[in-house]
């Protein structure tokens, strides 16, 4: 089993950047897919990004491409998302999540979730 953290949220202007962090409990971590996904209010959950288990390959939603990297390092059980040139649109809460399968855009492929962390970006 496998427990997630984020922290990293919080307030910023926009084109600001924020740098997300995913603590991840266990000494499987290196073998889970992540995937970053987020949350605005009145609005279904989205995928935003994901890594495979060795970092090799890494996949983005269109729209947050050339503005957000994901990355992860196994020996710390931990991935990141940075985020730059913010958007008021980026406003969500943001969730880390672990699949066993290859990472996707599918939530449902995910099993295990963190709590999130609040991001608003202002205008």
């Amino acid at each position: 089993q496998v427990q997630l953290v984020e922290s990293g949220g919080g307030l910023v202007q926009a084109g600001g950047s924020l740098r997300l962090t995913c603590a991840a409990s266990g000494r499987t971590f290196g073998s889970y897919g992540m995937g970053w996904f987020r949350q605005a209010s009145g609005k279904e959950r989205e995928f935003v990004a994901a890594i495979r288990r060795t970092g090799d390959k890494t996949y983005y939603a269109d729209s947050v491409k050339g503005r957000f990297t994901i990355s992860r390092d196994n020996a710390e059980n931990t991935v990141y998302l940075q985020m730059n040139s913010l958007k008021p649109e980026d406003t969500a809460v943001y969730y880390c999540a672990a699949t066993g399968r290859t990472p996707s855009t599918i939530e449902y492929d995910y099993v295990y979730w963190g709590q999130g962390t609040q991001v608003t970006v202002s205008s």
